[in-house]
């Protein structure tokens, strides 16, 4: 039980990993001693997150575009170079497009399926060898799914193929999960409510409206680093080796409120 939350000397890839909860993953798994590894199509932003990161732990930035079948070989051949094993696989980076529906552009529908859908599903397939290496009946490796409470819930946003997608890889979760499990691979999914990102800087930044979505979560205020990265290393720890093809929702209560 002592160890029972504990990642200590695993390693991680994060992608995604340079903003957004992606950063707050990766900044918490290196201080908890996981080699971790964080993709992001942004040199700059990535080179800077892993000079930050690297004062406390193993931080190795590859810059990728994953929205094709050729970036994520090349990143696969990368860490494949380095690693024979992998013990946690999060799926986390992303992309939304909003527009009217009468003017919704298929370019908008393409480009946030594959990155949010298509992405997810052709790295664990990809990395599925190296994560079957780690994986142990009692302490299996994880794929871990970044969803949205988008894909449960109307969004109240013209974001039409955004919270297709993430409801999309709600369901991806429960049949990767039913179907790795065999391979001691845990595949669960967390669906965020509203964290401090890219996608959600236009609410932090009016005063208005960041206070009439604080009124619909019923705990009073956005998430925190450590509300996101918490949930993400129980689901890579002993703690979670019975927990499947599950999405946690992390929303302050958003979901529940909403009926």
């Amino acid at each position: 039980m002592k160890n029972l939350f504990s990642i200590e000397g695993k390693t991680a890839i994060i992608t995604g990993g340079s903003s957004g909860i992606g950063a707050m993953i990766a900044e918490a798994f290196v201080q908890n001693g996981v080699k971790t590894y964080i993709t992001s199509r942004k040199a700059d932003a990535l080179e800077e997150k892993r000079k930050e990161f690297s004062s406390n732990g193993k931080c190795i930035a590859i810059q990728s575009d994953l929205s094709d079948t050729n970036g994520i070989n090349r990143l696969f051949e990368e860490i494949g170079s380095y690693e024979s094993k992998i013990d946690i696989l999060i799926n986390n980076a992303g992309t939304a497009w909003a527009s009217s529906f009468e003017d919704f552009p298929e370019k908008g529908w393409d480009k946030v399926m594959d990155i949010n859908l298509k992405s997810p599903f052709f790295l664990t397939q990809k990395f599925l060898p190296l994560l079957k290496k780690s994986g142990k009946e009692d302490n299996p490796s994880r794929v871990i799914n970044i969803a949205s409470i988008n894909g449960i819930t109307h969004p109240l946003m013209p974001t039409y193929s955004y919270s297709s997608s993430k409801s999309a890889l709600i369901h991806l979760t429960r049949h990767l999960g039913a179907d790795m499990a065999r391979y001691n691979i845990n595949v669960n999914a967390i669906a965020p409510g509203f964290f401090p990102s890219k996608m959600t800087s236009h609410i932090a930044k009016n005063e208005a409206l960041s206070s009439e979505v604080i009124k619909k979560i019923p705990i009073k205020r956005m998430g925190s680093p450590e509300d996101i990265a918490g949930t993400a290393m129980y689901l890579c720890s002993r703690a979670s080796s019975w927990v499947c093809g599950q999405t946690i929702v992390v929303d302050g209560g958003m979901i529940a409120a909403s009926g």
